[in-house]
């Protein structure tokens, strides 16, 4: 067979594919963070050619595909989000537990900062980026509160961030049981890296590409990605020109031992369906 890993991150999911698969099978895993495909390089160096790993975006998966000789593929998966070590690196400033530069872009090579993005915002387009890529209920106040202390200085790292948004909500909220700045800094994250607009395209390439038989296997970790996954999955399962057969009606959750050896587990959701062989009638 051949898989596609559509975001092959540190190569946990690569390894366990390679290794439980025939040895025929062959894995292409892209992944836009440069560092990632270094490292999974190395981790993967056992497999030898069985591993292809391209740096390049799930949006281009199409192209990335021809360009290694492809047409079809058995499988695809898209594990949707950050990486552990991603989250863990402060110097990358996806998160608030240790002080970094408010970076956030997966692909360090371009692109805009959410430290610029936070400076340069309009407040009423940045209450609107926290309200609908984070579904925080504070978005105004924080906006507002952002907008307040960047006139006085450029807000540059994480933690800055953090204490800013602890400031602006009530007291209730900022110490419930979710930390306080957990949506803003997910809404973030998904601007500067532009991740829902290229979500629903991705899933059709993908499905395009899958081969009669294949599995297409999508793992969200929130409601705004599981959304667009189950809608999109839906819409190819219908009619008489359906090109999908849904292989469970609802998302697959983690079991309790994996959220309790995993904690950040917890919010994951995996949705799979099945090329058909046949059109439907």
């Amino acid at each position: 067979m051949t898989i596609l890993d559509c975001t092959v991150g540190y190569g946990g999911h690569a390894e366990s594919i390679l290794a439980s698969s025939d040895p025929r099978t062959k894995l292409i895993g892209l992944d836009r963070d440069s560092r990632a495909i270094d490292f999974c390089r190395r981790r993967l160096v056992g497999f030898g050619d069985r591993a292809v790993l391209l740096t390049g975006n799930y949006r281009d998966l199409k192209h990335h595909l021809t360009a290694a000789g492809v047409s079809a593929v058995d499988g695809v998966l898209f594990d949707f989000g950050i990486s552990s070590p991603q989250l863990d690196d402060p110097a990358r400033g996806f998160s608030f537990q240790h002080d970094g530069p408010l970076d956030m872009r997966m692909d360090q090579a371009g692109g805009m900062t959410a430290a610029e993005l936070v400076n340069s915002s309009q407040e009423d387009r940045l209450a609107d980026i926290i309200f609908q890529y984070g579904e925080e209920r504070y978005s105004r106040r924080i906006a507002r509160a952002i907008v307040r202390e960047r006139a006085h200085h450029p807000i540059e790292t994480t933690r800055a961030l953090a204490s800013i948004i602890a400031k602006s909500v009530p007291s209730t909220y900022r110490n419930g049981r979710i930390h306080c700045a957990t949506r803003t800094f997910q809404a973030l994250r998904i601007a500067v890296n532009h991740e829902l607009e290229t979500l629903e395209p991705s899933l059709r390439d993908a499905v395009d590409v899958l081969s009669p038989g294949g599995r297409i296997c999508a793992i969200s970790f929130h409601s705004l990605e599981d959304r667009i996954v189950k809608h999109t999955f839906r819409t190819f399962a219908r009619g008489a020109d359906a090109k999908l057969s849904l292989l469970a009606r609802k998302p697959v959750l983690p079991s309790e031992e994996e959220r309790r050896v995993n904690p950040r587990s917890r919010s994951a959701k995996l949705r799979v369906a099945e090329r058909l062989q046949y059109r439907m009638v």
